[in-house]
């Protein structure tokens, strides 16, 4: 059972290697739910035909994702941390991943703080059908990655940039660019130089937003709380002087 190679993976590598696609599928989801995936193992489990990767819980570097080189049909992967930064993952493992995943759809990076523009730059390149991009915490992110997401990204629909350092200009970058249109979903909490410009261009730029929180930028004063939106969707908004969910019609 796959169960009893999970707890072998030693003794049975060679066994693991020659597995089919849809059975390696399944033992990838069964060993990232318990942390068990490995810079060291990652090869062994990995295959060409691989679509989605969850190794939030698992402790990998940018080793793990140099390994990624085959895995050309990769549409999803989660690198969030859950509790505390996450050291081992940086620019250089990111661009690896944006240049062997070219159809990548979705990357979740939060608290990953080694990462920088440099990083999101090839994924933006790259990676031009990405729909979710997670860079919440990763402190390094500033307006560059926002500007290269909108320059190229016309798919995405759903951006985390919280507790980063980008600025109005980039987020101006960011919703005036190709994704204007598609966006529906925007964190930008804890954005220390964030203000009220940039929640102004969100409002006005961005006609699907229904998912807008910027509670905890100290520079916003509110006043954009009650902007005027052409959406058609509800929108809710959280701002750091409600600190609460208003919901707009």
């Amino acid at each position: 059972c796959l169960q009893c190679l999970t707890k072998n993976l030693s003794r049975y590598a060679a066994d693991i290697k020659s597995l089919p696609p849809n059975i390696k599928d399944k033992l990838i989801k069964l060993m990232s739910s318990q942390g068990q995936i490995t810079d060291a193992n990652i090869s062994e489990v990995l295959h060409p035909a691989v679509e989605s990767l969850d190794l939030r819980d698992c402790d990998i570097s940018d080793n793990a994702l140099l390994q990624l080189y085959n895995c050309k049909q990769l549409k999803k992967i989660n690198l969030n941390s859950c509790k505390e930064n996450r050291l081992g993952i940086t620019s250089e493992g990111v661009i690896a991943l944006a240049l062997s995943c070219p159809y990548l759809r979705e990357a979740s990076f939060k608290r990953c703080c080694d990462i920088t523009d440099s990083g999101v730059l090839a994924l933006a390149l790259n990676c031009q059908f990405l729909q979710i991009v997670n860079l919440g915490s990763c402190s390094g992110i500033m307006d560059a990655s926002l500007q290269a997401l909108g320059e190229n990204c016309k798919f995405l629909h759903s951006v985390d940039f919280s507790s980063t350092q980008v600025t109005d200009d980039g987020v101006t970058a960011l919703v005036s660019g190709k994704c204007s249109k598609n966006l529906k979903e925007i964190h930008m909490e804890r954005c220390v130089n964030l203000t009220d410009v940039a929640v102004e261009a969100v409002l006005t730029c961005c006609p699907k937003i229904h998912i807008f929180l910027f509670h905890g930028c100290p520079l916003v004063t509110g006043r954009s709380n009650h902007a005027e939106t052409k959406s058609n969707y509800f929108l809710i908004i959280s701002s750091f002087s409600l600190e609460k969910h208003t919901i707009l019609y």
